[in-house]
This record gives structure tokens, C-alpha cells and sequence, in this order.
């Protein structure tokens, strides 16, 4: 029953600023160290572990570990720093980042183009290739964190797959009832874990200060130079110490743009280069006997299981961050149109952004599990690990090109070398990433077809069954006139939800046809969902007089917030009397697909598109209306 509203910006007022006004920038950037950066936090476990011993082993030479190190500390200054802190997380929609919501202020900044709905589909697809990095993600990032434990004793071994499991069922189950209890601890954890492998770095760069000359570019120019092919097949490993790059984006909502830039430039990316220089100056000296784990190796004996466990909690926390960003984007999908409703339970009563989608918990758990139980070691996860992430950020060049042009209109000179920068880079690593396909790297592309499929599919399939609805639709206008002169009239108030704002619903036609009566008030209900995240109380509804008891009244929301139809109501005047739930009935229509004899879409697609609708949660529930006073009526569409 929603419609994404791409071309209602008046009704959408600015977001509300998220409070962040009146929280401290240092409490805000403590916050945002505990969500934010547990992905790229995790990192130094296996990125700087699997470029010398990965699928395309280096030699453990000081050339090549230099040579790494440089290219891993200017990916996070070029695509870390430059890219997404100081260009990308200026193209907020209204407070919020991330692909879709990328995607709908390009929509609706830009007029409509021929090249646009290309653009919607590279939107689209970033927003599919995340779904398979939020699954790799908490199986790569536990299982690297408990792998600690065959380090401490090698006895231990064993332990370490069952265990990653326990975890991650673990932290699926409790997902139900909310994580707001435990979040205030993730910030401090999040800072005693980049404390802890900042000061093993150090303690190890001090053996060998020379490790710090790394930083000079020349040392990644000379390792393309001594092995030009190794140099470029090590890119799929290098570039894990930058996965994670894009939550900086989406997660800039919760917590806004300051803070994300403090806590980066000032804590964790220095902690993360110390620890990924003190691990390079532990090989130099120590070689091959600390390649196992040059993470965990950094450690003395004594602070090895310590060190286990703050990881795993980090690990926990990175998959933590993980799953509610899949739980946000589905959420922005539904509303925006791109998927069916499903059920949305709020986990917070006074954080908006807490909730909980059962079918998408439960989903990315077996799949979480399946892949731990399938690949069994994080070096076999990340040959999968890196295709995703590289492919979005490749597309999130694309709608930056589109961003610098047509929003900001850059000048070429500043725009074209910028752009050239970051596709080279990115483009580099896409294309060093696709030769791990073989070895697992097909998943998360797997993954993303299967559900970019299924995102397009319902937003066609939708748009069809609109536009069917609409082509049967009977003026309002010979309607009114019609039907108050012959119907009886009852009291009460009768709210016939429909997704287009015009013509007559076929619920209202099929409650005239089989009951003969007309309420007193009549209200014809549309919920659209604008492409802004937030809508303010005063835009919240428009009303229109259609005369002899019959209104029209459109709500408006963001693609951020939950659809409350009741709440909403109570607020609208201007059409009567105060709304009354327990004296107004909610009228619904459900549609039954038919084969059509003009099909729209391939036939297989119509039976997903048919299926989905099928298992979409009900109007009902997710509007959140009184299920005693909700009436459905049926009716049957050719698309």
C-alpha cells in the first residue's frame, strides 16, 4: 500500500536532526567508534595475514612487506579518508547516507534523464551486494577472532568452528529483544580493543623502527615494480583493511558527520596503522614462524587469551553493526518500494532506529552458519570476503559522478582527475577481487543476483499492478455523484486505504456492489513515502474536501520512519468530526494476480512477483491498524 513518492518533495519537510545537537561531539564520537568501525576495526585479523599467505602468497621478503604495507595505509588515505569521510558524507540525504538513500536524492534532485534508470539499477545492485557482505561478514570477523584460541594452544583447534557457531546463533537469537541494553558498552569495548592492538603495534615497531618508512608511496610504486602480477593479485588481499569503508556512509544517520571524521582521523585509523606496521615489523624480523597469525602473534604469551577474548567481542560487535545495517536497509527498501512489507517489530521505545525484521534475522542466520560450516577457516571466507564490498564501492563512484555534476556541478578540473583517482583505485581492486571467483568469491555475486532479481521484480510487478489498478479505476467525481443518490448512508467513519491518490478504490466499489451502504464520512487514504528519511508533524497530511461526506487524505513519511496509520489520524483535522477508532473501519483490498493476455513482465517473473505478494505481510499489521476494525475485500488483477 506504500508508493515511493519520487516527485513529492514539498510534502516532505527536512529531517529532524537526529539530536545531535544536543549530545556531546565526544560522547557521539565515542558511539560511533562502537558501530561504525567494527568491520574495518576487525580487519588487522586476517587482511594483513592473508596478503602473504592468501590464495596469491607473497614472499616474505622487507620489500614486499613494505610494499603492503604502503598500499594498505594509502587505500584508507585515498578511499577511506578522501573518498567516503571527506566527499561522500557531504551527499547526505537529509542527515542520512548509505546506497539508497544515495539513490533517492539523486532522484530526486535530478530531473528525470535517459540515463536515470540505469542509474537506479547500479543503486539497486550496491544495495544486493551488501546483503552478501552482511553475511560473509559475521562469519569471517568471528571465525577470525576465535581462531585465536588454536594460537594459545594448538589443541585447541578443534574448538574453534563449534564455537564461532555458539557465538553467532548467540548473538541471532538475542536480536529479538533489542540490543539498546548492551549498545552503551560497544563504545568502550570498541576503544579498549583499538587501545589493545595500537599498543602491540607499537611494542613491536619499536624492534624495528624502520617499518615506519612505509608510509612514503614509493614503497607500493617498488613493489609493482619488482613483481608487477603479484603486486596486482594482492589487491584482493589489501583491500580487506578497508572493508568496511562504506558503513562510515551509512552509519552517518545515527551519528552525523563530525563525529565519524574525529573518531576516524584521530583514533582509530592511527591505531590501525600501528597495528598493521608493528604486524609487519614482526614478520620482518620473525618471518614465516609468524605467519599463522601475525595478529595474535604480536601479543606476549601471557596476553594471548586476553586478547582473544577482546577480539571476539569486537568481532561480535562488527557482526552486531552488520545486522542492523541489513535491518535499516531493508526497512529504506520496503519503504521505498524495491520490496514487500515485512514485519517490523521496534525493539526501543526511544530509539527509532532499533528494530528487529524476524524473516531477515533468521534468513542471514542460516546462511551465517552455513558459510562457517562450509569454508570452516577465515582465509577460506575471504577468497569470498572483498568482491562485494569493491563492487559497491565502484558503484558508489558512479553516483558520485552523477553527485559531482549534476548537484554540486564541480568544475571539470577539480571533478575529472578526482573521479579518475578513485575509479583507478577502486577499479583496481574490483578487477583484482574477480580472480578469487573461483575460489568463493562467486557467493556474495550469487547472492546479490538472487536479490537483485527479487528487488526489481516486486518494483516492476508493483508498478504493472499500479497502473492495471489505475486504468479500471472509476473517477471520483461520477462516483460521488452516483452513488450518494442511491446508497444508503450509515454512520460512522469508513477509511478505504488505496496506493494511487486517484480514482476510486476497488474495495470501496466492492463494498457498495455487495453491501448497498455508504458510511457518513468516507475517507480515501493513500500512504506515501517521500525520498527524504524524515517528514515533520506539520507535512505530515494533506486533505482534500471531495464533497457529500467523501475526503481524501494523503499521510506523508520519510523512508526512515514506520507507517503508523492510527497515531497519524488522530492528529488530522479538517474533514470532521475527530477521528475514533473504535467508531471508524478500515476498509482493505487484497489482489489476486491473473495470467494476462498483454504480460508485462516474463512469465517466471510474474510468478515471483505473484508469489512475493502472497507472503508480503498484511496492510493490517504493518500500518499498525486495529485488527478489530480492519474489513478485507479481494479482487483480481491482470499484469
Amino acid at each position: 500500500m506504500t508508493t515511493p513518492d519520487q516527485g513529492n518533495a514539498g510534502a516532505a519537510a527536512p529531517a529532524a536532526g537526529h539530536g545531535h545537537s544536543q549530545e556531546g561531539l565526544l560522547k557521539l564520537s565515542v558511539g560511533a567508534i562502537g558501530v561504525v568501525f567494527g568491520d574495518i576495526g576487525t580487519s588487522p585479523l586476517y587482511a594483513f595475514r592473508e596478503t602473504f599467505a592468501g590464495h596469491h602468497p607473497l614472499d616474505l621478503d622487507t620489500p614486499h612487506i613494505m610494499g603492503a604495507i604502503s598500499l594498505m595505509f594509502w587505500s584508507m588515505m585515498l578511499v577511506v579518508t578522501l573518498k567516503y569521510v571527506s566527499i561522500i558524507m557531504k551527499a547526505d540525504n537529509k542527515g542520512e547516507g548509505g546506497s539508497l538513500a544515495l539513490l533517492a536524492l539523486i532522484s530526486r534532485s535530478v530531473p528525470s534523464q535517459r540515463w536515470s534508470a540505469g542509474i537506479v539499477l547500479l543503486g539497486v545492485f550496491a544495495t544486493a551486494l551488501f546483503y552478501g557482505d552482511s553475511m560473509i561478514t559475521p562469519a569471517v570477523s568471528v571465525l577470525s577472532a576465535v581462531e585465536g584460541l588454536a594460537v594459545v594452544n594448538p589443541a585447541f583447534g578443534n574448538l574453534v568452528v563449534p564455537l564461532a557457531v555458539a557465538i553467532l546463533i548467540f548473538l541471532f537469537f538475542i536480536q529479538r529483544s533489542g540490543t539498546s541494553r548492551v549498545a552503551s558498552l560497544f563504545g568502550p569495548i570498541m576503544m579498549i580493543y583499538f587501545i589493545s592492538i595500537a599498543t602491540l603495534g607499537i611494542m613491536s615497531i619499536l624492534k624495528h623502527p624502520d617499518i615506519l618508512w612505509a608510509i612514503n608511496p614509493l614503497y607500493a610504486l617498488d613493489f609493482f615494480l619488482l613483481t608487477p602480477l603479484q603486486a596486482f593479485l594482492a589487491l584482493g588481499a589489501v583491500v580487506l583493511a578497508v572493508t568496511g569503508a562504506e558503513a562510515l556512509y551509512a552509519d552517518m544517520g545515527h551519528f552525523g558527520r563530525k563525529p565519524i571524521r574525529l573518531s576516524w582521523l584521530w583514533f582509530v585509523l592511527p591505531a590501525l596503522m600501528l597495528n598493521y606496521m608493528g604486524q609487519g615489523s614482526l614478520l620482518i624480523r620473525e618471518g614465516a614462524s609468524a605467519l599463522q597469525s601475525p595478529f595474535y602473534n604480536l601479543a606476549p604469551d601471557a596476553f594471548r587469551l586476553p586478547l582473544v577474548g577482546i577480539a571476539t567481542l569486537a568481532a561480535i560487535i562488527a557482526s552486531q553493526a552488520v545486522i542492523t545495517g541489513a535491518f535499516s536497509v531493508t526497512q529504506q527498501a520496503i519503504q521505498l518500494g524495491f520490496m514487500p512489507r515485512l514485519r517490523i517489530a521496534h525493539t526501543s521505545a526511544s530509539t527509532a532506529g532499533q528494530i528487529y525484521i524476524p524473516l531477515m534475522n533468521w534468513g542471514l542466520m542460516i546462511m551465517v552458519i552455513l558459510l562457517v560450516l562450509t569454508f570452516q577457516t577465515s582465509s577460506n571466507l575471504t577468497a569470498a570476503y572483498g568482491i562485494a564490498v569493491t563492487g559497491a564501492m565502484f558503484i558508489d563512484n558512479v553516483l558520485l559522478t552523477v553527485v559531482l555534476f549534476k548537484l554540486w556541478k564541480w568544475p571539470t578540473w577539480i571533478s575529472v582527475p578526482l573521479l579518475a583517482v578513485f575509479y583507478l583505485v577502486d577499479g583496481a581492486y574490483l578487477v583484482a577481487n574477480l580472480t578469487k571467483i573461483p575460489d568463493g568469491g562467486w557467493f556474495p555475486l550469487f547472492i546479490g543476483l538472487i536479490v537483485f532479481t527479487m528487488l526489481t521484480t516486486w518494483a516492476k510487478g508493483r508498478k504493472l499492478m499500479m497502473d492495471r489498478l489505475r486504468e479500471a479505476a472509476m473517477p471520483i467525481p461520477v462516483f460521488i455523484a452516483s452513488a450518494s443518490n442511491s446508497a444508503v448512508r450509515v454512520s460512522g467513519t469508513a477509511v478505504f486505504m488505496t496506493s494511487t491518490p486517484d480514482g476510486v478504490p476497488h474495495a470501496l466499489l466492492h463494498n457498495l456492489k455487495h453491501n448497498k451502504v455508504l458510511h457518513e464520512r468516507v475517507v480515501l487514504l493513500t500512504v506515501k513515502i517521500a525520498d527524504v528519511p524524515m517528514v515533520v508533524s506539520t507535512a505530515r497530511y494533506e486533505i482534500e474536501d471531495l464533497g457529500r461526506g467523501f475526503f481524501r487524505v494523503i499521510l506523508n513519511y520519510g523512508f526512515m520512519e514506520e507507517a503508523d496509520v492510527p497515531a497519524a489520524l488522530t492528529q488530522v483535522s479538517g474533514c470532521g468530526q475527530n477521528f475514533k477508532m473504535m467508531e471508524t473501519s478500515f476498509f482493505l483490498a487484497r489482489q489476486t494476480l491473473l495470467p494476462s493476455a498483454r504480460p508485462g513482465m516474463r512469465i517466471w517473473r510474474e510468478k515471483l512477483f505473484a508469489w512475493m505478494l502472497r507472503n508480503a505481510e498484511s496492510a493490517m499489521e504493518f500500518f499498525r491498524l486495529p485488527t478489530n476494525r480492519v474489513i478485507e475485500l479481494g479482487s483480481q488483477v491482470e499484469i
